[in-house]
């Protein structure tokens, strides 16, 4: 009988031991998980919990903290960037802004100081004094209209668009320019009409500015295309031209935030860098995906594509 309590105190003081082994383990992890957090959210930086445990559900726990930093790293790093962006964004809106103000100024000065100047010469000054506050208003209506569009103010309304229509429209409103300057265009929309939900007026934007965007930086080319394909599930938009493309490394940046494409293509050019950026948003408010293609003085194409609607 006292060999049997023995024999029962002995696994008693064993499971006693083990659980204060055990606790004072898992207290230890706790503490090390407690304050590992600390150091990396005050310092910020991208390391992991590391703990080697056999406790399943201590496991589990620092998986899903490690999913939770995972997470909190990338929404940091994403907010950096916009962040970032932002400060170059509103340093080259503010130079963008200064020079033609600058010019504008010059303008009105000289036509107030000097009293003796010809009408003729004042109507041309006040003719560039026009000119250069239609282009400081276009750049305010470009900010204003990114900004709605990436907060979620601007309302798309959605209906059911004949693509090819708005195609030709969009060539159209270039050809006559395009074939006075020289160039040659190659315009290429099936006889079938294609249909997508999407919304007229922002088909329109996206068109104009891809167009505008091969006509500038892809001037040298003399040569500038627009292809509508489609597959049973997709429609496809391609602009393209043959000027001096765009090298590989930039084909993320040129949708950024006031990234130019003269950085890339011409240095010549000056631009808002807004042009893009809102076309690729407007694209993807419409559920689709743009992307672009570049061979120097063969072919630099930007395409989106839109869900097509077969009946």
């Amino acid at each position: 009988m006292i060999t049997i309590l023995l024999i029962i105190i002995v696994i008693l003081i064993c499971i006693i031991l083990f659980q204060y082994i055990s606790a004072r383990e898992r207290n230890t992890n706790l503490g090390y998980i407690v304050n590992k957090l600390n150091k990396i959210v005050g310092e910020k930086t991208n390391e992991k919990l590391l703990v080697v445990t056999e406790a399943k559900e201590l496991r589990k726990l620092l998986i899903a903290i490690n999913s939770l930093l995972d997470f909190s790293q990338k929404v940091f790093a994403d907010y950096t960037k916009k962040e970032i962006s932002m400060v170059k964004m509103l340093s080259n809106i503010s130079h963008d802004l200064k020079t033609p103000l600058t010019v504008v100024l010059g303008y009105i000065e000289t036509i107030k100081l000097d009293l003796d100047i010809e009408s003729e010469e004042r109507e041309i000054l006040l003719s560039k004094v026009h000119n250069k506050t239609l282009e400081v208003i276009e750049l305010i209506n470009k900010f204003f209209d990114l900004a709605k569009l990436e907060s979620g103010d601007k309302e798309i309304p959605i209906t059911r668009v004949n693509l090819n229509e708005v195609c030709r429209k969009s060539i159209l409103n270039f050809y006559e320019n395009l074939t006075a300057k020289g160039y040659e265009v190659n315009i290429e929309i099936p006889e079938t009409n294609i249909y997508v939900f999407a919304n007229l007026e922002a088909l329109e934007r996206i068109m104009n500015n891809l167009i505008s965007n091969a006509i500038k930086y892809g001037s040298d080319g003399k040569c500038i295309g627009l292809n509508l394909s489609y597959d049973d599930n997709f429609t496809y938009v391609e602009i393209w031209d043959k000027g001096k493309g765009i090298d590989e490394t930039n084909f993320e940046r040129v949708f950024e935030r006031m990234y130019t494409l003269e950085d890339s293509r011409n240095k010549l050019y000056q631009g808002s860098g807004l042009g893009l950026t809102i076309t690729k948003r407007l694209v993807e408010k419409l559920g689709g995906e743009i992307y672009l293609k570049s061979k120097p003085h063969d072919r630099t194409s930007f395409t989106f594509k839109l869900k097509r609607i077969t009946y």
